[in-house]
């Protein structure tokens, strides 16, 4: 069924022309990498009705071109092969040869600037930088574009990793991508499509973001904005800002220079709303539709900045929403694999503090109980008090790898920080259990455990006395709560001081055992997951 809904998008966005040219999109090109041990696909657009082989291994496999003059075939990878070979394809007298292509496993790397954050951003990994030839690593960096419909194409280039090339790599995909290279010795590929600052809605599709009530507003206010938008207004309107900021730029530049400043900044160009980057679905026509039907083994995620404020709908329902959506086009349940949130902000000093960023940091944590098939890195030892960029991209990539090396690649290894279990009563205290402890809770620094909070029925958060009783469990108690009836760990923006870890050093996520500000949980249905993989 949703190999059809594929086709049918392809259509809309395919040319309608007599006698097309053999054509691929750009990320069927040189350098590429398939995902191993699974049938794959490719596609593009020909004459219609003309007939198509694709020749892969000595293999050929051949179709038709529609009436659209779309096609598509499937082939079998075969296992991991490090040594490029060609993939070639032929319609009459028409042939295209994609060379030097890899089997191995492929990402798709998405979410806004802290994935699109680059390796040359970062002083401290100038040294790591010359070191880094890999060329069995390569990563398809698609251009950031928007669109009003479903594309099918997006510029964009595979780049082999070298000395020369990984400065514009995304950090966090880039360390990802080296940790498996390195642990399973095959070849990596990584698809990253990501743009700063834009919510996670707008790498939904419209169609899902019409099932969801809170979602489902954001999508008729961009329909109405877009209906009303009246371009020759807009022109006119850029037209005025943009002689006006030339006058600014002009008394700027008049100035001394150690009186200037920073320069007025250029307007933009005003865009209708369905064509505007972080509106509804309009990253999701533009970078994320283009490739489905791309076989892949996962996906990873680094997002939520833009969506951490009073009043957006509760990430623990958009992203599960847009993981659902994903998965639904690509007709596969690939393995979803997300970063929670850096500690940010000045410290907080009291308990009790209301902070959306925790919220969402929670919200993250819910994801992985009600969403198969998901993973965590937890990053609240990294952050940076007044850069919402941390430089540390090398833990946030590093630890979204161990989730894969354990979950889809069978190795036995401790992948997450300590997870919120359970809490109970326990006389005048509360026992809280964890998940994922490794060989065991400990403190990072040896010191006393701090950043958890208790409360009774009063609802008012206290500081809690916390020891750690067993590998897996803390006991937390406070002489103002008689009756503890709740308990919070690391809620804060920026929970300085929080030092619980798992024998591993992995830090443990925030969390709270209280519902007390109503958050609501949707409920995803059970997917079948697939057996891990095995490096060859």
């Amino acid at each position: 069924m949703m190999r059809l809904f594929f086709f049918f998008s392809l259509f809309l966005s395919a040319p309608m022309v007599a006698n097309a040219e053999l054509t691929l999109p750009q990320f069927f090109s040189d350098s590429m990498v398939l995902q191993r041990d699974r049938p794959v696909a490719i596609w593009g657009t020909a004459s219609p009705g003309a007939k198509v082989s694709v020749t892969f291994k000595d293999k050929s496999t051949s179709t038709r071109a529609g009436d659209q003059g779309t096609w598509r075939v499937d082939f079998e990878s075969g296992s991991a092969n490090a040594e490029g070979t060609t993939i070639n394809v032929q319609s009459g007298d028409e042939q295209l040869t994609i060379n030097d292509v890899l089997v191995g496993e492929v990402w798709i790397a998405s979410g806004q600037s802290n994935m699109a954050f680059t390796m040359n951003r970062v002083p401290a990994y100038q040294e790591l930088i010359t070191k880094s030839d890999h060329p069995s690593i390569r990563m398809f960096n698609a251009a950031t574009v928007t669109a009003v419909e479903p594309q099918s194409d997006i510029d964009g280039q595979w780049i082999k990793c070298s000395p020369q090339t990984v400065p514009n790599y995304s950090a966090v995909a880039f360390f990802f991508a080296r940790k498996l290279h390195l642990e399973l010795g095959i070849p990596i590929g990584v698809i990253k499509t990501a743009w700063g600052g834009k919510p996670v809605e707008t790498f939904t599709s419209r169609e899902a973001l019409m099932t969801l009530p809170g979602t489902q507003i954001l999508v008729e206010k961009a329909l109405a904005e877009d209906a009303a938008f009246d371009a020759a207004q807009a022109r006119d309107l850029y037209q005025s800002r943009f002689e006006k900021w030339q006058s600014a730029v002009a008394q700027w530049k008049a100035k001394p220079a150690n009186q200037r400043g920073n320069a007025p900044r250029k307007p933009d160009r005003l865009k209708r709303a369905l064509d505007t980057e972080g509106k509804p679905g309009v990253l999701f026509n533009s970078m994320i539709h283009p490739f489905i039907g791309y076989t892949l083994r996962g996906a990873i995620w680094y997002q939520g900045e833009a969506n951490a404020k009073p009043g957006a709908v509760p990430y623990d329902q958009t992203l599960p929403l847009m993981i659902r959506d994903w998965r639904t086009r690509w007709d596969d349940d690939f393995s979803f694999y997300f970063v929670q949130l850096a500690n940010y902000r000045e410290p907080s000093t009291a308990p009790g503090t209301a902070d959306s960023w925790a919220l969402l940091q929670d919200r993250m944590r819910l994801i992985l109980e009600t969403t198969p098939g998901t993973g965590m890195a937890v990053i609240n030892d990294v952050g940076e008090t007044k850069d919402i960029h941390p430089k540390n991209k090398q833990d946030p990539g590093e630890r979204l790898a161990l989730w894969a090396l354990a979950k889809d690649y069978d190795r036995d290894v401790v992948y997450s920080g300590p997870l919120y279990k359970s809490c109970q009563r326990d006389g005048n205290a509360m026992r809280v259990t964890f998940s994922s402890v490794g060989k065991g809770l400990k403190s990072r620094d040896r010191k006393p455990l701090t950043r958890f909070e208790i409360a009774g029925d009063d609802q008012v958060w206290h500081w809690a006395d916390a020891k750690i009783v067993s590998n897996d469990s803390v006991l937390l108690s406070c002489p103002n709560v008689a009756a503890p009836m709740a308990v919070r760990y690391a809620w804060a923006a920026n929970p300085e001081g929080a030092n619980l870890v798992n024998s591993e050093g992995l830090p443990t996520s925030v969390f709270r055992s209280d519902d007390w500000d109503d958050v609501e949980v949707i409920t995803v249905p059970s997917i079948k997951r697939r057996a891990p993989a095995t490096a060859k």
